[in-house]
């Protein structure tokens, strides 16, 4: 391909941009006009004028979606790179009015954090932001940095070990952990021995399916172990699950705080040392001096305190 002309430069806009980044992320006509409010005519016009200037096909239609060239492979950095570029410029320009703003937030977070801190945000921008939409994404770790770099999220809640050089991050909390169970499993709550622990039949949250976790790491470690019954992906079903079998569940302490009670479940202090971890805020640099995200950020701090 070669250098574009300014003709041809002059031909291209923000919109057409967006249609190419959005076919490349979704595949799907109908998917990018829903994202960007166009009819799909719009978008087949769009992608017309695309192809007229880059004088390639850019994307082929295939049975699963819309199939991207090699051309279109190798635009979508650059192409990337400028509207972030023209976002950040504007949105460093701009202020961010709460009472008045409008559009979508999009969060990724997994169940601990969609539990603890995602239901006092919307209450928060229900109060002071009436114009903005929440949306969450089921996406932790790597997935979440992927969905923030690509463009699918605004902000990620969770912990992530190893940190790209392209997402930033604030600390929200740190996390520990509780022993939740019924109170004849636990009856020396807010204790429990190594012994009766070990004893105990367990259910461990794993979203990967995994049967082994950090507590059996640490067992292990003191050549001890402890029987798991059952492996589920998301806390709030090990709580229900822990209030129908008797088990024994260990699960960050501020969702045993805020929901075991409601299963009728008391909670104790876990017999072993288990690592602390930092719940974060994340969002992509080219982010930084948003003030919509900037205050977002601010509304999630000041929930980590209110809501301990």
């Amino acid at each position: 391909m070669s250098e574009l002309s300014i003709s041809e430069l002059r031909r291209l806009d923000l919109t057409l941009l967006l249609v190419f980044l959005g076919l490349l992320r979704h595949r799907k006509a109908l998917d990018v006009a829903t994202e960007l409010g166009l009819t799909q005519s719009a978008i087949s016009q769009s992608l017309k004028r695309l192809r007229d200037i880059f004088g390639d096909e850019l994307f082929l239609r295939r049975p699963h979606g819309m199939e991207p060239t090699a051309t279109a492979l190798a635009l979508e950095a650059p192409v990337a790179c400028a509207v972030d570029a023209l976002r950040g410029a504007l949105g460093g320009a701009r202020s961010f009015d709460a009472a008045t703003g409008t559009g979508l937030v999009r969060i990724a977070a997994l169940d601990a954090e969609q539990a603890v801190l995602i239901p006092p945000l919307a209450a928060r921008l229900r109060q002071l932001a009436p114009g903005l939409t929440l949306s969450v994404l089921p996406l932790g770790r790597g997935a979440a940095m992927d969905a923030l770099a690509e463009g699918r999220a605004d902000l990620a809640l969770g912990f992530v070990w190893d940190l790209p050089e392209t997402i930033s991050a604030e600390p929200v909390y740190e996390e520990s952990f509780l022993v939740a169970g019924r109170p004849e499993a636990l009856p020396k709550a807010p204790q429990i021995g190594i012994d009766d622990y070990c004893a105990a039949d367990h259910v461990l949250i794993s979203p990967g399916g995994d049967l082994r976790g950090v507590v059996d790491d640490q067992l292990a470690a003191m050549g001890r172990t402890r029987r798991v019954i059952l492996g589920l992906p998301a806390f709030l079903p090990a709580l229900a699950a822990a209030a129908e079998t008797a088990a024994l569940v260990t699960l960050p302490a501020r969702v045993a705080r805020a929901f075991a009670a409601g299963f009728g479940l008391v909670t104790a202090e876990p017999p072993i040392p288990v690592r602390r971890f930092p719940v974060s805020v994340f969002w992509h640099r080219r982010n930084d001096a948003d003030p919509r995200t900037i205050w977002i950020r601010g509304q999630i701090g000041e929930i980590s305190v209110t809501h301990r």
